[in-house]
């Protein structure tokens, strides 16, 4: 178990929020198979103050959508602590400030990554928010740099983030010149963990339990924040936990995958309408079917449906003659 404020964390996952990823339907089917903390897709501090009704709904919880976080992006200290007031007034759990996404879009503007250039605003926004929070933990998810890749600058605003009064802060193992291409460094993650009493959780290039497990080999670090990894694999939540315990894990069998898929789209449809949880389910499927027998060919045929009625009926008939096989 992992303390952060009134907030216990009882496994040592939790999943990243990821624009256009993790909304309802994916937390939902991610809960179901093992997952404990769940966050929203990233929210723009400046949208939010402004009462942008769409950012608003990303903050949307319901029933069985619990313990939910939430991630602030944004470089204006004042605004970034009234956003963090209201999504505490929003009944969120848990509030992530974003110093990691590297998006052009984003730290061009000056926040996510670019503000790990910036010790001294960064101090401003952590000091900023801590004072409009009132009961919840705060943390920050951070890479190892902008484009120095010693560690040096998530370091120094790791130290910065504890003496704030932040509960925890999370390290992705790459820079942001990176982006999401070469291998995550996980030594930086051991590095920040030894020099910080809070408590510290690694992510990048988690794509099956036996990752985690030499993440924290590696590392110690207190927890795992799963990213891409979980992308069509909702099942390695529970095979993480599985494997920390020093137990065996299951894979899900082809058909057992087929169930969770067409549970995933009834909740998009569900959720996001007919139009847009058909176009969303489109990438979740081949998410989900990714390297199983003929997908080419599925995938070929996924991409021109256009009803929920077609879609449903293509993933029953996928593969039927070989329901027994495990993709790979």
């Amino acid at each position: 178990m992992i303390q952060l404020k009134s907030f216990k964390l009882q496994t040592p996952i939790y999943q990243s929020p990821m624009a256009g990823c993790t909304n309802i339907p994916f937390r939902l089917i991610a809960r179901a198979l093992g997952l404990e903390l769940a966050f929203t897709e990233m929210i723009s501090s400046e949208a939010l103050v402004r009462e942008n009704n769409k950012t608003r709904q990303l903050l949307k919880k319901i029933r069985g959508d619990h313990p939910l976080g939430a991630q602030l992006v944004g470089h204006d200290p004042d605004s970034m602590g009234r956003a963090a007031a209201l999504v505490e007034a929003m009944g969120i759990d848990i509030l992530d400030l974003n110093f990691g996404c590297p998006v052009r879009k984003i730290t061009s503007s000056g926040a996510g990554s670019a503000l790990l250039q910036k010790p001294d605003l960064a101090k401003k926004i952590f000091q900023s928010v801590m004072r409009h929070v009132k009961k919840i933990p705060v943390t920050v998810k951070m890479r190892t740099g902008f484009t120095d890749a010693s560690g040096a600058e998530a370091l120094r605003i790791a130290k910065i983030a504890e003496a704030c009064g932040l509960a925890a802060v999370t390290v992705h193992g790459r820079t942001r010149a990176q982006g999401y291409t070469g291998k995550a460094d996980w030594k930086v993650i051991g590095l920040i963990k030894r020099a910080l009493k809070i408590p510290v959780f690694g992510n990048g290039d988690i794509f099956s339990p036996e990752d985690a497990q030499r993440m924290v080999e590696l590392t110690g670090c207190d927890a795992i924040a799963i990213g891409r990894g979980a992308l069509g694999n909702p099942w390695l939540y529970q095979q993480i936990c599985d494997v920390l315990e020093g137990k065996k894990y299951a894979l899900p069998t082809f058909e057992e995958k087929k169930e969770v898929v067409l549970r995933h789209v009834q909740l998009e449809t569900q959720y996001e309408g007919e139009k847009n949880g058909v176009l969303q389910s489109r990438k979740i499927v081949s998410w989900y079917f990714k390297g199983c027998p003929h997908v080419a060919q599925f995938r070929s045929q996924l991409n021109r449906v256009t009803t929920k009625k077609e879609l449903l009926k293509l993933i029953r008939h996928f593969n039927e003659e070989k329901s027994d096989e495990k993709c790979s």
